[in-house]
């Protein structure tokens, strides 16, 4: 038996061991049925196992691409180049460009029309009928397939990621790859668990019934997602979308519309590889006057939406013609309380790490951005002290490209901070500013756009630090999606809460300190949708339910209450003995309601049997359920 110990756990080896030395039939026996189980689960295992599989890498993403820039564009291009920074866009040429240091990214797509939306989803529509009659295995088989390959190129995704938002490559990888990576091994340990079909209580009146709630295949499904992410927001929903058996057209931004092709092409070729449709995910780029045809489509079964809230009116608006349910996750001004538990200075740094990475992840671009840093006065100046020294030295620049220069805001090596994906907000940010200084608060660094000197058609915005700031500022109430660190004061735990409170955003929050009862305070009183403790964004990286409250939306995905949001919620009620007790209808109501006795010419006999019905059923007390049962057997 010792050639088995490798795949055996040792308490199941040991058990086998002692019954081989004393009742060697049963040892036998039970090494057999050990044989076949590990049999079956290999079988499994091969049956749902990665496929390898390739697809063309675009020549952007290849090393050593150098490609041309703005100043190689002329004519009509150059005029669709300089709409679309003033976020003027063509219904005739989508430029696609890297907003880090302005190389040309593709040829240029024509936005979708309304009849291209609307053969995309025809098209999704019919691959979806084969592909709800899959079973989970062959689902998760699409996942490991696509989790391979996620795994095994992240370079390529990164540099991708990397072009069309100007994010460095670090960012990527958390903001991108790492968050994939979570989503599908995810779904692939307990998707199928979040949707089996679930058991409900009954009650004393139906006990003779058995409840169910199943959870079934939408059909086509829709989602329209933010540029911030390129490849993580275009694959989550699809992971969810065709894990619980619908198909799917993806909307993506306009900003990033060059790399949601090369994921496209990367989720079909997993889906191919396995044997299935490419149809079942569709990808749309369009404008906004084709993009309500998209959100009003009546073959659309539900809509998921990742964007700004002034967009996110125009798309429920939409989809209301069409009463489409809309899963909305707006933006943030998350706020992040620092409580003033005794701390070392080891204990500040830590806490300010994981504050810069909250604040400037993606230069800010992050709906669960860390907006707002509440902090109680004994570790205020302290944490102050700590990060303005970190935020002055970071460097800028295109993690792309070589980023030596004379500049003081350029170091050799990785940047810590890339490009905003437009400077079309410049204007407003600096002027946010400016009005809280005014106000009274303190501006340490930072504070305008910067014109790369090696790169003068990217996008780039000086890290800036802003301290002093108080909720009557209107950069305090204000999404800015920038790399802007806020520092505010708060007296108390009370008043940290009432300052967290403040805002008409509730999407995500952290809280740091060790004190439990403030702690506990702090996440009970905070109104968000989301918290994390001595922490940021956690609860995105175990796949808890994601969504917001007041202006950050409703709705949630990720999860099981993400998985379940794109499902038909079916709920069904069967007898239990089919045969031995069912519904009957006793004559005293039956239709027509019998008019035989005295006391039924004004309906009182069926009146009182069925209270009779209701109190047997409901009534709290013992005696009154006696009453109810012999009220009920008197009036039958």
């Amino acid at each position: 038996m010792t050639s088995w110990t490798p795949y055996i756990p040792s308490a199941l080896y040991l058990l086998m061991e002692s019954l081989y030395e004393q009742a060697p039939w049963a040892g036998v026996a039970l090494a057999s049925l050990g044989a076949i189980y590990l049999g079956y689960i290999f079988v499994q295992g091969q049956r749902e196992a990665a496929v390898a599989f390739n697809v063309p890498i675009p020549p952007e993403v290849r090393a050593n691409w150098r490609g041309k820039t703005w100043d190689d564009v002329r004519g009509e291009e150059k005029k669709v180049l300089e709409g679309q920074v003033r976020s003027q866009w063509s219904d005739k040429l989508i430029m696609s460009y890297c907003p880090a240091d302005g190389r040309i990214l593709g040829t240029g797509m024509k936005p979708a029309t309304r009849e291209g939306v609307d053969r995309a989803i025809q098209a999704a529509k019919t691959a979806q009928t084969e592909w709800a009659r899959t079973s989970f295995a062959e689902r998760r088989k699409v996942l490991r397939t696509l989790l391979k390959y996620v795994l095994e190129h992240q370079e390529e995704l990164v540099t991708a990621c990397c072009l069309d938002s100007g994010k460095t490559k670090v960012d990527a990888v958390f903001g991108e790859i790492l968050v994939t990576a979570e989503k599908l091994k995810w779904t692939i340990d307990h998707g199928e668990k979040a949707l089996a079909p679930e058991s409900r209580p009954t009650n004393f009146l139906m006990m003779y019934k058995k409840n169910m709630v199943t959870y079934e295949p939408l059909g086509v499904v829709g989602a329209c997602v933010s540029w911030n992410y390129p490849l993580h927001n275009f694959i989550g929903p699809v992971i969810s979308a065709i894990f619980a058996g619908n198909s799917i057209v993806v909307k993506p931004s306009e900003q990033t519309a060059w790399s949601s092709m090369f994921f496209l092409e990367v989720i079909r070729g997993a889906l191919a590889s396995c044997g299935h449709s490419k149809e079942l995910v569709q990808s749309v780029v369009c404008l906004p006057d084709v993009a309500d045809f998209l959100t009003s489509h009546p073959d659309i079964s539900q809509l998921t939406f990742i964007g700004s809230r002034p967009v996110a009116h125009k798309v429920c608006e939409s989809a209301a013609k069409a009463l489409l349910p809309v899963t909305v996750e707006l933006g943030g001004k998350d706020p992040a309380v620092i409580l003033d538990d005794s701390r070392t200075a080891s204990e500040i740094s830590a806490v300010a790490s994981i504050l810069m990475r909250g604040v400037f992840q993606s230069a800010g671009q992050n709906c669960i951005g860390a907006e707002r840093i509440i902090a109680l006065p004994g570790v205020y100046d302290k944490l102050l002290d700590v990060v303005s020294e970190r935020i002055k030295n970071m460097s800028l620049g295109s993690v792309l490209l070589d980023s030596k220069s004379d500049d003081p805001q350029q170091k050799p090596g990785t940047p810590d901070m890339g490009a905003l994906i437009s400077p079309a907000g410049f204007d407003r940010l600096e002027s946010l500013i400016d009005d809280a200084v005014r106000q009274g608060a303190r501006l340490i660094c930072g504070g305008k756009r910067y014109n790369h000197p090696k790169y003068p058609y990217g996008h780039y915005f000086t890290p800036t630090l802003l301290a002093d700031v108080t909720p009557s500022m209107r950069i305090s109430q204000t999404e800015l999606f920038s790399p802007v660190f806020l520092l505010m004061r708060a007296e108390s735990v009370p008043h940290a809460i009432q300052v967290a409170n403040s805002t008409e955003y509730g999407l995500g929050a952290s809280v740091f300190g060790y004190n439990p009862p403030d702690v506990a305070a702090c996440v009970s009183g905070i109104k968000a949708g989301m918290v994390s403790v001595n922490d940021f964004g956690s609860y995105y990286a175990v796949q808890l339910p994601f969504g917001g409250v007041k202006g950050s939306g409703y709705g949630r995905f990720a999860g099981e209450e993400g998985l379940r949001g794109v499902s038909n919620i079916k709920a069904v009620c069967v007898d239990r003995f089919p045969k031995l007790m069912a519904t009957r209808i006793p004559p005293r109501v039956d239709y027509p309601i019998h008019k035989g006795d005295d006391r039924l010419q004004n309906g009182t006999g069926a009146w009182e049997m069925c209270k009779g019905v209701v109190e047997t059923g409901y009534q709290i007390t013992i005696s009154g359920r006696v009453r109810g049962i012999l009220r009920l057997f008197q009036n039958m």
